[in-house]
């Protein structure tokens, strides 16, 4: 909660519908047990009937669900105006300089957006400005550019202070970087709330909820399997995933045709493999899964490696259920599994609906 507004802060907010507190906090409704968003048009309740929360699945922990009118699920994927213009302005111009002067030009508060981006990035404002740029340089680079083009194409006037941006954060120098890859990260607006994809130039490597717990340390686990360095931004790989998954959202996929790397160790690797061949719209228990990779009376490690699952979704770790048809667990919260096999049955509605 400390990097959340102070509570006079977020109920002024809250009850003139200030649209620019969105994605900052989420407000719940005691006496209706629903959560929503800040900007949300529906009615408001007595003061002394709200709580804060600083994300929405703080408040589905605790026991609220979210509404239909303003749906705060989708808020982390898409995130509230003032940052969609000004992720629109540096998708626009990489170059583009945003300091604090120009931020409130632009009606943004400074500390706003550096509490924002670090909460939904890692990262301050200038800083995710900073590794759009660099990202930027490393494809152009990867491309054939000279470093002189990359370093003025990302905006960059001195040579020096581009090589040791560059270098902190690849590993390498932006020549030998020609021979290198990293895992460029973007967020995916999903109906069941965002989530974080992950590619090299040539495969998907992570697909994770944002709010799941252990998505750090997935993060990390990356790093580590891959040997290389994480970069926000998009590539080939990462918008054929987005337009894949929105036609399987949309009930018009049951297959990915995506290239996959989910290093692991030999034992998980066989376990993901087998969770590939699991049919669209049909379920295995946790014994099928150890039976499929030959060792019946795995089950619980079967059932570990399953929960270690990096690509959730395209390698379908929701298909396995309780030996009693029970849905038992999931990473992203039980509530996405049952949406996700209601939809692969036809039956499924957004959440909240």
């Amino acid at each position: 909660m400390k990097s959340m507004p102070s509570t006079r802060e977020m109920r002024r907010a809250f009850m003139t519908g200030d649209a620019s507190y969105d994605g900052v906090f989420i407000t719940a409704v005691r006496t209706t047990g629903i959560f929503c968003r800040p900007s949300c048009p529906a009615r408001k309740p007595r003061p002394e009937n709200v709580e804060f929360f600083a994300t929405p699945k703080e408040a589905a922990f605790s026991g609220y669900r979210p509404c239909k009118r303003c749906r705060p699920l989708d808020i982390a994927g898409r995130g509230p105006a003032w940052v969609q213009k000004l992720m629109h302005k540096v998708e626009r111009n990489p170059t583009v300089r945003l300091p604090a002067g120009e931020l409130r030009r632009l009606g943004v508060d400074p500390a706003r957006a550096r509490r924002y981006f670090l909460k939904h990035y890692g990262l301050t404002f200038q800083a995710w400005c900073r590794s759009r740029r660099l990202s930027a340089a490393f494809l152009r680079i990867q491309e054939g550019a000279t470093v002189s083009d990359a370093m003025s194409e990302a905006g960059f006037s001195s040579e020096s202070g581009f090589r040791t941006a560059f270098e902190r954060v690849f590993g390498a120098t932006p020549t030998a970087a020609r021979a290198r890859d990293a895992i460029h990260l973007d967020w995916l607006e999903t109906p069941v709330g965002p989530l974080v994809a992950g590619a090299t130039n040539d495969t998907v490597c992570l697909l994770e909820f944002s709010d799941r717990r252990m998505l750090e340390a997935q993060l990390q686990t990356l790093k580590r399997r891959f040997q290389t360095t994480l970069v926000p931004g998009t590539n080939r790989v990462l918008r054929t995933l987005r337009k894949q998954l929105a036609e399987y959202f949309a009930g018009k996929r049951s297959d990915f045709d995506l290239p996959l790397d989910y290093r692991g160790t030999p034992f998980q690797e066989k376990v993901w493999q087998a969770l590939l061949t699991i049919p669209y719209g049909q379920t295995w228990s946790y014994r099928d899964l150890a039976s499929a990779i030959g060792d019946a009376r795995a089950c619980r490690a079967v059932g570990t490696a399953n929960g270690m699952n990096r690509i959730a979704i395209v390698i379908p770790c929701h298909r396995v259920v309780n030996a009693s048809g029970e849905l038992g667990g999931y990473g992203g919260g039980v509530w996405r599994k049952k949406f996700l096999l209601d939809l692969e049955n036809g039956q499924a509605s957004l959440p909240g609906s």
